[in-house]
């Protein structure tokens, strides 16, 4: 075996279809005789192929006969040949006088005899065939281009003989359609670089520890060529590999991969190799720097030489250099030296003076040392970067611009900036210990920057959950600063966007007072997403019209920002006054963004955000597929605190839907990570998770003492802006528990609040809770005007529990045939939902008021013919006036035919008759 091989099963990621074939091609082989050769370039997994193809004949019973060209050996005529002999010394001894004769000149042609290309092939021929005699016999041939002149002729002669024999011939050539191997007129199957998944899997699977971020810069840089992706990552240091020290711009390249085209690249003309060095250095590909630097015509001669050789191509639609082999690119750079790197990438910075980020990086890699004009460009397009979502791109930036900063100072800042960048936005909260050491030898002065603040609060409440430490360092890294009232200092607003996410954590009113404070003192005014969060996000219960339509008309341009941390921020202050609607499809952005390594910490949170919406709007298994996503980046980076509220999502649709056993166990390993560490919001979610669960199951005292904890009867607690989602349960459990004085006063409360004004959903919670405390006699209009609000049917679960109450009260005031309407309604909606306490408490209803509802999924109750006209006509949008005129009955006869066509479809409006009829069309 070829010293080359190494662990075929790992080889083979990715490889099941090649791998079908090659095994096919041995199997039929031992019987039938034939030939392929796979080709492919190189390092693409034709010896894996082949080592596959060995196992897979020796399991068999196959005799293998294993050769390879060798390239020093490719003057040398016959010297496969000589392997051959080598293998088969036994057989050839059985051969005739004459057989034996030519193979002998064959391989001592300098002793003077005379050599007959004819001779030897019949020869070898009939040497291999004597070597199959006992058992089939498998020739494997690596690397075959690499096979002297005359030994290619020999085997492509054996090869095309083979049919109807024992023998199997089976090749790797890197060079497809090879000529000296006859491989033209022999089955050829190209072996094709790895697909994404199958890339991903490769390096998963031999580097599990490598960065994300690593990761996918050597997917691109491997171009799913299996032995790029394997060595690219080798030659990387190990804190390179972590994401702890930037990648260099051209990822250096293994003693293997060097030297598969080192002397293919030294042997162009010089002017060739200065051309390609621009076109490795500048990137994409565009022929235009080449143009500039060449003349409009002129770079295309010569790269000539580079096409001939097989190493790039230009693409005719696309009109972009393309190298040919991940491993081209590296070694063009490779060979050059320093200051040809230095001029080529200076060339590039004079040519590309309208693409200034690109510019910055050329500029940069001419450096020869520090240069503060260079690290200011870096810091643009760092800045340029991270407004774009490329967040692993301005963090690189910025470490660049450190490593070119001349001052102490100015080093220090900008590593500080990449750790905050790197922890709150790109994902690298792994990164900010060294990053912050390495800031503090470079200026010790740095402590109390407010960059240094940021940092170590993402670091304080992810790693340690210490909510109050991080707390004390933000705030009196803003209170310490020159000028705290300067709403133009982005490091201050930063850091008050980042204490406004501790004291949310936090989940105490206290913890809020200095960040109002100091929003307060900016001049000449806080910036409007900074006011928005302290307001919207941060007490929601206090919000006022002009705030509400600020939000609406941030959420409105959305649709052209770009930026994930605006994007994000926007969604943030809108995800407790019910707007997340209006985000989704920005967010999204950021998630796509983080899948492909940009911003992955703002990509977390933006899967919770999506998933919040979800669980309002009753998509509880989008919303499972999106915080298991979550939850896997956030263990993955080591957020622990950002993976609160999508285990918070998972309890409450576990809660809704009644499975007890994973409710306890999400909300024990919610509190024993957050309860000795003060995250207080934690407390609210165990809270609110464990009201819905008693809720469901009718245990209503444990529901309004859970519910209490969260904002008290009477009162919208300060800065809880949970306190908006338990209105209707504090007052449903407050009223079902005989405390209607306190149901009344915490209706009075959200009523003088104004919060029924904030959005559909909060306007039909808040009419139904009026109902419910109100007196029997005014409750039924309260609840009409409650399922009057348009929208509601956006909120399915909550339309269901409003429909519930309704009907719950029209039984228990004996209006029990319209209690039916509604109890159906409820009950249709929660089974839809699969909410089980829920549906199981609707049915119960329903038999008390004098219906035994069918489980769901039976036939639902027949309709009389009559009724099923009227259905029909009804479900096409006709008035009950238009049917009655088509069905000569007046529109008075119609509406009480629908009054009794509702319960029996288990609906209770005319806008659910179409589906309604088409499950009964189904039955």
């Amino acid at each position: 075996m070829d010293h080359r091989q190494t662990d075929v099963g790992e080889e083979l990621v990715g490889r099941e279809h090649e791998f079908g074939v090659v095994r096919a091609f041995v199997n039929r082989a031992s019987s039938d005789g034939g030939a392929l050769v796979l080709s492919g370039q190189p390092g693409v997994g034709k010896t894996a192929l082949l080592a596959a193809a060995v196992r897979v004949a020796r399991e068999a019973g196959t005799r293998v006969l294993y050769v390879a060209g060798v390239e020093s050996e490719t003057g040398m005529a016959f010297s496969w040949l000589h392997q051959v002999l080598c293998r088969l010394h036994r057989e050839t001894e059985l051969l005739d006088a004459v057989d034996r004769a030519a193979l002998s000149a064959a391989v001592r042609h300098d002793s003077g005899g005379r050599v007959h290309r004819s001779s030897v092939s019949a020869a070898t021929l009939a040497l291999v065939r004597s070597g199959a005699t006992s058992r089939p016999l498998l020739i494997v041939v690596d690397d075959a281009h690499r096979l002297d002149r005359p030994s290619a002729a020999v085997l492509g002669f054996v090869a095309r003989r083979l049919a109807g024999s024992r023998i199997g011939l089976i090749a790797a050539s890197g060079v497809e359609g090879d000529p000296f191997l006859g491989s033209g007129q022999l089955p050829e199957y190209e072996v094709l670089p790895l697909g994404a998944d199958a890339a991903s899997q490769l390096l998963e699977l031999r580097f599990p520890g490598l960065a994300v971020s690593v990761r996918q810069r050597v997917q691109a840089e491997g171009q799913g060529n299996p032995l790029a992706l394997l060595e690219l990552p080798a030659a990387l240091s190990d804190r390179q590999r972590a994401a702890l020290e930037p990648l260099p711009e051209i990822l250096p390249l293994s003693r293997r991969l060097r030297a598969l085209f080192t002397a293919e690249v030294s042997s162009l003309p010089a002017r060739t190799t200065w051309l390609l060095l621009l076109a490795a250095l500048e990137g994409s590909g565009e022929l235009a720097a080449l143009r500039a630097v060449s003349g409009e015509n002129g770079e295309l001669a010569d790269l000539a030489p580079a096409e001939q050789a097989g190493l790039v191509g230009v693409e005719r639609i696309s009109g972009r250099l393309t190298f040919r082999h991940p491993a081209v690119r590296s070694t063009v750079v490779s060979v050059s030296t320093d200051g040809e790197r230095r001029r080529a990438h200076l060339v590039l910075a004079e040519v590309l003076t309208e693409r200034p980020e690109r510019r910055a990086w050329h500029l940069a890699g001419a450096a020869a040392g520090p240069d503060e004009q260079v690290a200011a460009l870096l810091d643009e397009a760092s800045a340029h970067a991270l407004r774009r979502g490329d967040a692993n791109g301005a963090v690189a930036a910025l470490l660049r611009a450190a490593d070119l900063s001349p001052r102490p100072a100015d080093r220090g800042r900008r590593l500080v900036e990449a750790a905050y960048v790197g922890a709150g936005v790109a994902g690298q909260l792994e990164t900010v210990p060294r990053l912050l050491i390495d800031a503090s030898r470079a200026d010790p002065e740095l402590g109390g920057s407010l960059h240094v603040a940021i940092a170590t609060a993402y670091l304080l409440v992810n790693e340690d959950g210490d909510v109050d430490t991080a707390h004390r360092v933000l705030s009196g890294a803003i209170d310490a600063i020159a000028d705290p009232g300067d709403a133009r200092n982005m490091g201050l607003i930063e850091a008050l966007h980042c204490l406004a996410m501790v004291c949310f954590f936090g989940g105490r009113a206290e913890l809020w007072e200095p960040f109002h404070a100091a929003v307060a003192r900016l001049e000449p005014e806080p910036p409007p997403l900074l006011d928005l969060l302290g307001t919207a996000f941060a007490d929601p219960a206090r919000l006022t019209a002009p705030i509400l339509r600020r939000l609406d008309a941030a959420i409105d341009r959305l649709s052209i920002e770009t930026d994930p941390v605006r994007i994000l921020r926007t969604g943030i202050a809108a995800s407790h006054v019910d707007r997340l609607a209006g985000c989704r499809a920005a967010l999204w952005r950021i998630v796509h963004a983080g899948r492909d390594g940009g911003a992955v910490t703002s990509g977390i949170e933006a899967l919770f955000l999506l998933g919040n919406d979800d669980y309002l709007a009753g998509r509880w298994d989008e919303l499972e597929r999106l915080c298991e996503e979550g939850l896997r980046l956030s263990a993955l980076r080591n957020y622990r605190l950002l993976s609160l509220p999508g285990i918070y999502l998972r309890a409450m649709v576990a809660a809704v839907r009644g499975d007890h056993a994973r409710t306890r166990a999400l909300t024990a390993e919610m509190g024993r990570w957050a309860a000795p560490r003060k995250v207080g919001v934690v407390q609210v979610y165990v809270a609110h998770v464990r009201t819905l669960a008693a809720l469901g199951c009718g245990d209503f005292e444990t529901a309004y003492l859970q519910a209490s904890t969260i904002s008290p009867p009477g009162v919208l607690a300060s800065h809880v802006p949970h306190a908006l989602w338990l209105v209707l349960d504090l007052v449903e459990a407050a009223v079902r528990t005989g405390r209607h004085a306190e149901a009344s006063a915490h209706v009075e409360a959200v009523l003088a609040a104004g919060v029924a004004a904030t959005s559909a959903r909060l306007t039909l919670l808040v009419g139904a809770a009026t109902a419910i405390s109100a007196p029997a006699a005014a409750a039924g209009a309260l609840f009409e005007q409650a399922l009057a609000v348009p929208g509601v049917e956006r909120w399915p679960f909550h339309l269901a529990r409003v429909h519930l109450a309704y009907g719950e009260h029209l039984r228990r005031t004996r209006a029990v045939a319209e209690s039916r309407v509604h109890l159906v309604a409820a009950l249709d909606g929660f089974e839809r939902l699969s909410a089980a306490p829920w549906t199981a408490r609707a049915r119960n209803e329903l038999r008390a008021a004098g219906r035994n509802p069918a489980p769901m999924g039976a036939e639902p109750a027949s309709l009389t013919p009559q009724e099923r006209a009227i259905a029909l006509l009804a479900a096409t949008g006709l008035t009950n006036k238009q049917i009655g005129q088509r069905l000569l009955l007046s529109p008075r006869t119609i509406g009480a035919h629908l009054y009794r066509i509702f319960p029996k479809l288990g609906i209770a409006s005319r806008a659910a008759l179409r589906d309604a009829l088409d499950r009964q069309r189904r039955f």
